[in-house]
């Protein structure tokens, strides 16, 4: 079970790594609030884990609208109309 929590936040971390660090941030309050009964930390890292699940939504949503822009294509033209270029040699070869 560890190896697939390591596998899975370290996967997370790596493509979003803002929101993944205001996510454990905001865990880390949340947990030592809860703790310590100090319900003002408990609920500042409930805010921080909301906050990075919105930040992360927003960024999902901004690489989907811009991956959605780009579709431009580009088509090579049927036949070149250069001449190809001449075989190049060297004196060694030739002789």
């Amino acid at each position: 079970m560890n190896v697939l929590w390591h596998r899975f936040f370290k996967s997370a971390y790596r493509k979003e790594p803002i929101s993944s660090f205001i996510l454990i941030i905001g865990a880390v309050d949340a947990v030592i609030g809860g703790v310590g009964e100090r319900w003002t930390l408990l609920s500042f890292g409930l805010i921080m884990m909301l906050l990075a699940a919105v930040v992360r939504w927003w960024q999902v949503q901004r690489s989907q609208a811009v991956l959605a822009e780009e579709t431009a294509r580009y088509f090579l033209p049927p036949s070149s109309s250069r001449p190809p270029l001449p075989m190049l040699t060297s004196e060694k070869h030739r002789r």
